[in-house]
Parts: structure tokens; sequence; C-alpha cells
């Protein structure tokens, strides 16, 4: 193996390494990780151990409750997303392409994007309830507005020339924003959804904070009133287990739709 090339700037490496390196690192966190508490660096009830988080795990799975807590917080998750690319995705192109658009949806945006989601929570239990709709709620608007600006971005990017080719062949406004803008977009588009959708998983806790009886963000607030931090670390693990599961997702459609665009 030639190590000057595997230390240049984006070049690739051997698929065989980056497994190694990935599971070296794993290995080095839960190392790090035993010693602290096998080795009584931290106590217990701070920091639980990894055979206490595993059996927690599971007790979990043997009572059922683990399936019931990752199943609502995916129907949470899954909605608002979805709810949320649905419009974002297709306003966000049109923002990044029509100054008329942009100049409506610019401001509102800009205000949106900024504010903390947990602040809108009283609100959004006066409009919505207290029911499952708060929680898609919060992931929704935790969500769309960066989307929003992000495929806007991405729009704007795209060359006027290859819009302008297109009138020149005889396309019509409507052949052009779905045949060639749409497909110019796809790969950005792909890539800031899966940013997003990490985004959304962190705004699960704060989704799942008020008047909820089920998801892993109630299981680890819940966990926290009793300091049972064996439960909270379950429940970070599962949050960040489904969170890569879902990022190896996006990249296995993105090669599936866009084979011809490399992926970041």
């Amino acid at each position: 193996m030639d190590l000057r090339r595997v230390l240049a700037p984006k070049e690739e490496i051997p698929g065989g390494l980056k497994m190694a390196l990935g599971t070296l690192t794993g290995i080095s966190f839960l190392a790090l990780w035993s010693w602290l508490t096998y080795g009584g660096l931290v106590r217990p009830d701070f920091l639980a151990p990894p055979h206490e988080v595993l059996l927690a795990g599971l007790r979990g799975l043997e009572r059922g409750t683990l399936l019931r807590h990752v199943q609502a917080s995916l129907t949470v998750i899954l909605s608002g997303f979805a709810l949320a690319s649905l419009i974002a995705v297709p306003l966000g192109i049109l923002m990044g392409s029509f100054q008329i658009v942009a100049a409506v949806l610019e401001p509102i945006t800009g205000f949106m994007r900024y504010l903390p989601v947990s602040a809108l929570i009283p609100l959004l239990i006066l409009w919505v309830g207290i029911g499952i709709e708060e929680k898609i709620a919060v992931i929704f608007l935790g969500t769309f507005f960066q989307q929003l600006i992000l495929v806007s971005d991405v729009s704007a990017r795209v060359s006027k020339d290859l819009i302008d080719c297109s009138y020149t062949l005889g396309a019509s406004r409507g052949q052009v924003v779905t045949r060639v803008l749409f497909p110019a977009c796809l790969p950005g588009v792909m890539d800031n959804l899966r940013v997003t959708m990490g985004w959304a998983w962190t705004y699960l806790v704060v989704a799942e904070l008020v008047a909820a009886n089920s998801g892993l963000g109630y299981m680890i607030l819940n966990a926290m009133r009793g300091l049972f931090t064996d439960v909270i670390l379950l429940g970070i693990f599962v949050i960040g287990l489904l969170g890569l599961l879902t990022d190896q997702i996006f990249k296995w459609i993105r090669r599936w739709l866009i084979p011809w665009s490399p992926a970041f």
C-alpha cells in the first residue's frame, strides 16, 4: 500500500482499510469507556459500564418496550421528515430559480430557520394538541426551513447557460423545470436530504418532551428522572444506530437513483 497516496487529499483508499479504521475507532471508544467505568474512574450512576447498557437493551427487547419505543420514534421522524421534504424540495427549487418566488419566501425562511424549535412547543400544543401531531410538527419545523434554504442554494447554482441552451433547443418553460432544472438539482437535493435527516434525529428528544408515553426520547427523559444511566445510554446508542442506518439508506438511494453523480 502506497502510504503517500493514502494520505493525499481526495484520493480513494481501499475498502478494507476503511473498514479496519472504522473498527479500530469503535474498539478504541469501547476500551476508553471500559477503562473509565471498570477502572473506577467514574461512578456507575454517572456513567454505566458497557455490560449494564447491554443488559438494559436485552431487558427492553424481552419485554417488548424497546421495540415499541423504536417504532414510535420512527413514526414521528419519518412522518415529519417526509412531509417537510415533499413541500420543501419543489418550493426550494422554485425559490432558487425564480426571483419572484425568492422574494416571497426568503424573508419568512430567513426568520424561521433561526428560531429554536423548542420555543415553539407551547404554541404547537395550543394549535395541534399534545398527540402525535405535535411531535410530527416539531420534526417538520426543525427540518422544513433548513431544507428550503439548502435546496434553493442548490437550484441557484445551476448554470443559466444550461437553461438558455434548453430554450434554444425548443424546450418550454415547464419542460425546462421538470426535465432540466430538477435533474440538475437532484444530486444536491439528495445530499441535503441526507444531512437534514440527521438534524431530524437530533430533534427527537425535543419532539417527545411533552406528554409522550413512548419513543426513544421519552425513554431517555424518563430514565433521566431516576438517574438510570444505563437506559439513557441505551437510548442514545439506539438513536445513533438508527441515524447511521438511515444515513446508509440515503447513500444507497443516491447511488441507485443518480449513479452518474459522485457522492460527497
